[in-house]
């Protein structure tokens, strides 16, 4: 089949042609497009075609092949097109931002709780949660390891009661609201 031929029968399979771009596309431009690139691509390769064989179902099946090729190189690329100003800073973070408040008021309550322990239980226990090893407590303040245990231990123990009655009180709850 020579190149008139080609174009000739070409050209009576047009509208067809642009019939199933655009059930593709479901764009009108981007149908064009797609049939212009149809018929590079069969111009280009038209000596692949078969004479005497379905030229329809093989110019659908290169329209069909090129609309695949360019989904998949646009999925890829992922790129957005933003026509926006550039005031503004899009996606520029996935971190949020957090409100201080409710933690600040959670920890406020807490050191109000450990300064009211008393002295004995207060200073162990401390010391042991800015790091110290109990041994290290006991050597500091001249006590024996199993007071040092013992305290740090009574301490927690007070300590977990009063923010219980706390919070089940409602009166954190309150200053919070």
């Amino acid at each position: 089949m020579n190149v008139i031929e080609f174009t000739n029968q070409f050209n009576k399979l047009k509208t067809p042609l642009y019939a199933f771009a655009l059930n593709l596309t479901q764009d009108k431009e981007a149908a064009n497009d797609l049939v212009q690139e149809t018929a590079y691509k069969a111009y280009k390769y038209r000596k692949n075609y078969q004479p005497h064989t379905n030229l329809r179902a093989w110019l659908m099946t290169i329209m069909r092949n090129a609309f695949i090729n360019d989904y998949r190189k646009r999925k890829r690329r992922q790129t957005l097109n933003d026509f926006t100003p550039n005031n503004y800073l899009l996606n520029s973070s996935n971190a949020t931002v957090s409100n201080g408040g409710e933690s600040s008021i959670l920890n406020k309550e807490i050191q109000d709780q450990i300064e009211a322990l008393d002295a004995n239980l207060r200073i162990p226990f401390l010391m042991h949660t800015q790091g110290y090893k109990y041994e290290e407590i006991a050597t500091e303040l001249g006590l024996p390891l199993g007071t040092v245990k013992s305290r740090i231990f009574f301490a927690r123990k007070r300590l977990q009661t009063a923010l219980k009655a706390i919070f089940q009180s409602g009166s954190v709850a309150d200053i919070m609201d």
